[in-house]
């Protein structure tokens, strides 16, 4: 159950095909997993290995356009929706670090489902439309069945959780069943100049959900998260595995019983050259935006009281949103990546 560098790696598989039995030898490695380090690597995970090459070919397709061809998706101040350019962001700010801006560009869409926001019309922006390119063959297609897989993914292993938290398997289904999630395929380009001091292709942050599904490729300059003794531990790049990571709502929701770790993506060596242009695919789960935020019963006990009051997702959120995100700065506009 063990990768190297400390990152469990759990096998779903079970989960799907060994019945009860199964479903509880994967939540008890589940629920290790997100008390030691919060961080895990899965297999088994259903998710069709084609549909993953396509999402990448497309995506890839997207950031080989020219700058004013992305700009013209580029993404308002309103909503998490459409095209960030390069440096634009700094993820280290998020938690009051001044720092350079990251060293990425992105695109990003979230809910896919017109009835998603017919249901509800007062969620707003959760619910805002996507910005489709159209002149890349199948990008739209290949995006939404992909973030379907992920809504997929996403509610069985809330699932798994609500096992491992020793609540009844369907816990959560009725608080992710109109999810405001977003997803996000983020390019890290091979550097062209020696990067400023402290700046990173993504600064040291936290996540704001429940939790993050992300594939990655095995380019240089990767995936690191903050061990419990305060070093950083490299994730291994794992062919056909997903790494999942808990964000803040899920560390609040289980009083901090579990773990939203500190997370960061370092600058590749000099010597990694064209090898070092990385594509990673983050799907960032949030569950309903009315869904309330209490303290699980199973995560209270006399020794330990509740540590947070009672939110809603969307709150959450935009809580994070107003208390990390810094104004727009004319010199080198950077801002704070955004949740919803």
């Amino acid at each position: 159950m063990s990768a190297p560098a400390a990152i469990p790696i759990i096998d779903l598989d079970p989960y799907y095909t060994g019945g009860e039995d199964g479903a509880r030898a994967v939540a008890r490695a589940v629920d290790e997993a997100c008390r030691s380090l919060g961080f895990l690597i899965i297999t088994g995970h259903r998710v069709d290995a084609g549909l993953i090459t396509r999402m990448r070919a497309v995506s890839v397709a997207f950031f080989a356009l020219s700058e004013v061809e992305k700009l013209a998706y580029l993404m308002p101040p309103d909503r998490y929706r459409g095209y960030t350019p390069m440096a634009s962001e700094a993820l280290a700010a998020t938690l009051g670090v001044t720092a350079p801006p990251d060293l990425k560009e992105s695109f990003s869409i979230g809910p896919v489902d017109a009835d998603a926001r017919a249901v509800d019309p007062a969620a707003g922006n959760f619910f805002a439309p996507n910005f489709w390119p159209d002149n890349i063959d199948g990008f739209r297609e290949t995006w939404t069945a992909y973030y379907r897989e992920m809504e997929r993914l996403a509610t069985d292993l809330m699932r798994i959780f609500a096992r491992a938290l020793r609540l009844d398997p369907a816990f959560f289904d009725d608080k992710v069943d109109r999810h405001i999630s977003n997803f996000s395929v983020i390019r890290y380009p091979r550097p062209v100049c020696p990067p400023l001091p402290g700046q990173l292709r993504a600064g040291a942050h936290t996540d704001y959900g429940s939790l993050t599904i992300l594939q990655r490729d095995g380019a240089p300059g990767g995936l690191q998260v903050a061990g419990p003794g305060g070093d950083w531990i490299d994730v291994p790049d794992i062919a056909g595995t997903f790494v999942v990571n808990l964000g803040d709502l899920m560390a609040e929701w289980t009083n901090d019983v579990w773990r939203s770790t500190l997370h960061r993506v370092v600058n590749p060596p000099e010597s990694a050259g064209e090898e070092s242009d990385r594509i990673s695919m983050p799907f960032f789960h949030q569950p309903n935006h009315d869904a309330v935020i209490t303290c699980i019963p199973t995560c209270a006990a006399p020794d330990r009281p509740p540590r947070y009051g009672t939110t809603t997702s969307g709150a959450h959120v935009l809580d994070k949103i107003a208390r990390h995100r810094l104004q727009p700065a004319p010199e080198n506009g950077v801002t704070v990546e955004m949740a919803p």
